[in-house]
């Protein structure tokens, strides 16, 4: 594993202009800094990248283990970087029974990946989500951050096109 040198006597020397003032405005060692420092790297890079995440550690001065311990219990953070459009599928109750599985293995197929992973072409993410709070909609899926409810398997191709017709 890389480590970021703590023996510099600037810590953000090298570093992106928008980590640096990213992290400038918290105070060194402010430990309730932690989730908003991970949302706002996540903003300006769609992820979190290991050395950030141990910039972040020296920065804040907190174990490593601890922060990758609330990067992955939140479903909010990726730890990989994600395709341009983020597909996320219900797997509520809701969603479930009324077919989300099958909405799920539709987009499995004509994406040609799994849950949790990206194209080769970098367009889509694929993952799963516990509820997207849309429960009347069911099934229902998001593409960065639009809902379309009530879908049936063969509708999948048409919304994927829809998608890459914007490129």
């Amino acid at each position: 594993m890389s480590k970021i040198c703590c023996c510099s006597k600037d810590l953000l020397a090298g570093q992106d202009e928008k980590i640096q003032k990213l992290f400038r405005s918290y105070s060194k060692g402010e430990e309730n800094a932690l989730i908003p420092i991970l949302q706002e790297t996540q903003g300006i890079y769609g992820y979190l990248p290991k050395p950030i995440l141990y910039l972040t550690s020296e920065y804040l001065h907190i174990p490593i283990g601890k922060i990758y311990g609330v990067a992955t219990f939140y479903n909010q953070f990726r730890l990989k970087p994600v395709g341009k459009y983020l597909i996320q599928v219900c797997a509520g109750t809701a969603c479930h029974v009324r077919g989300g599985g099958l909405i799920l293995q539709a987009l499995e197929s004509e994406l040609g990946i799994k849950a949790g992973e990206t194209t080769q072409s970098g367009l889509f993410t694929l993952s799963t989500v516990a509820c997207l709070g849309a429960c009347s909609m069911a099934p229902v899926v998001t593409i960065d951050g639009d809902f379309h409810g009530r879908l049936q398997p063969k509708e999948v191709v048409k919304l994927l096109r829809d998608y890459e017709m914007k490129e």
